[in-house]
């Protein structure tokens, strides 16, 4: 078991550090352009007129949840917090 531990401790000793694909200076102007993105697309979602099918509503609400949860992320990452 300990021979396991070993090779596993050195392996991991011998990799790089972590580097993110994002450049941490971006990461301001994304959570901005995120989240007016999503801002703007919510407004668009409650002022479409309803259908019977409802394909441009959730396309449009399915755009503005991801937007808004990459911008959550951005900005928590911006702030320190890193998710």
């Amino acid at each position: 078991m300990s021979e396991t531990y070993a090779s596993i401790k050195s392996l991991h000793s011998s990799l790089p550090a972590f580097q993110a694909p994002i450049s941490l200076s971006l990461l301001p102007s994304i959570a901005l352009v995120s989240l007016l993105a999503f801002f703007a697309l919510t407004f668009l979602f409650t002022t479409l007129p309803k259908s019977k099918i409802p394909i441009a509503e959730l396309s449009t609400a399915l755009i503005a949840s991801a937007l808004a949860g990459g911008g959550i992320v951005a900005l928590f990452c911006t702030l320190g917090v890193y998710v």
